[in-house]
């Protein structure tokens, strides 16, 4: 894929109501899609292969229940690294997003470097995950570990 500058993308009043549409249900048929925006089926899937080509439509997700695959414990546990070096801040990053049960990897400003959301099975498999993979990681000098009791989705961003 092509390296999209992060400026926000001139998007028509059509261009929106498809991305908000898809937001809300990603699995939507073109017919369907189409009849929504009020355009032709033609015209809309041209309008989303653009969207995928021009990097506003990035992706399409299947939401798991995570309990349901036995992934009932969520966290999220803020990293601190020894030091703001290249090296060490390149490690570790490279590190995380493939460690066993990361969901999602956000580098941070402020007190704390990158927060990682996981999901594990059980206590237990969480204060393995700090152990084995945190605390013996060489860049990384503290953790800080808060439990998810409830996600709440958000709002559809405002497009």
């Amino acid at each position: 894929m092509p390296n999209i500058p992060r400026a926000r993308a001139a998007l028509d009043e059509t261009d929106r109501a498809i991305v908000r549409a898809l937001l809300a249900n990603a699995r939507m048929a073109n017919n369907a899609l189409a009849e929504l925006v009020g355009i032709a089926p033609s015209t809309c899937l041209t309008r989303v292969r653009a969207l995928r080509e021009r990097g506003v439509i990035r992706g399409y997700h299947a939401e798991v229940d995570l309990p349901a695959v036995g992934l009932s414990l969520q966290a999220m546990i803020s990293v601190r690294l020894r030091a703001h070096t290249q090296e060490q801040n390149g490690s570790f990053r490279a590190a995380a997003p493939d460690l066993p049960g990361v969901l999602a990897v956000f580098h941070m400003a402020g007190s704390e470097d990158y927060l990682l959301h996981v999901a594990v099975a059980d206590p237990e498999a969480l204060r393995r995950f700090v152990v084995e993979y945190l605390t013996t990681h060489p860049a990384v000098a503290q953790t800080r570990t808060n439990l998810v009791f409830e996600r709440i989705p958000g709002a559809t961003p405002p497009i």
